[in-house]
């Protein structure tokens, strides 16, 4: 049975909100990223609600941060640097309610590149992720002047891509998984957010953890 729950931590400038949703008996949890929280991204984006859907079927507790200057997070937007800082305490919060469970990473577009480099800190720091889902990465030069520097990930991440993404071009996202050997599941006719094709999400995400 899944329980929603907020959560306010305390964080390095401020609060940091956090939606929880625990299971009786999870076999691990999941922290989900969502979107750019200066282009109306909030952790109730229809391809983050999909991928917390996608993994309570798989059996995982899930908890979807706001970034800072969204709902009740406070702080200001750091273009990633203090956002990845962040998702570090939520994901201690994580550690600390749910043990020694596994814990996956998963985000959508500027969530999908905060999550690079949070899996590379933890990493670094001997807990590395169970594994990453990410969908829509930003990476490469995006029109609006910015310029993400995306992370190297693990073999194993699973990297969601639209044919018709008009905000990350696809061939950003294959460049950047070029250089890694790292192969993209492409959705044909999908855009940015996924219109109409929310269920190929979630139907990917499950076949891959069979394997």
């Amino acid at each position: 049975m899944s329980r929603h729950e907020r959560v306010l931590l305390d964080g390095p400038e401020g609060k940091i909100e956090v939606f929880v949703e625990p299971l009786d008996q999870p076999v691990g949890a999941v922290l989900i990223a969502h979107p750019h929280p200066l282009f109306g991204g909030t952790a109730d984006n229809k391809v983050v609600t999909t991928l917390a859907k996608a993994f309570r079927e798989l059996g995982y507790a899930t908890m979807r941060p706001s970034f800072r200057g969204v709902g009740g997070s406070e702080g200001r937007h750091d273009k990633g640097n203090a956002e990845t800082d962040d998702f570090l305490l939520v994901h201690a919060y994580g550690r600390s309610r749910f043990g020694e469970l596994p814990v996956a990473l998963a985000g959508f577009s500027f969530g999908a590149y905060v999550m690079t480099r949070l899996a590379k800190r933890l990493a670094e720091a001997g807990d590395p992720a169970q594994r990453l889902v990410l969908v829509g990465t930003a990476a490469g030069f995006i029109e609006g002047d910015r310029t993400y520097d995306t992370a190297a990930v693990a073999a194993d991440t699973i990297v969601i891509h639209g044919s018709l993404d008009e905000t990350v071009p696809l061939t950003n996202v294959l460049k950047w998984a070029e250089a890694l050997e790292l192969p993209v599941t492409v959705i044909p006719g999908a855009d940015h957010f996924f219109h109409r094709r929310l269920h190929i999400i979630r139907r990917i995400i499950h076949d891959a953890w069979r394997h």
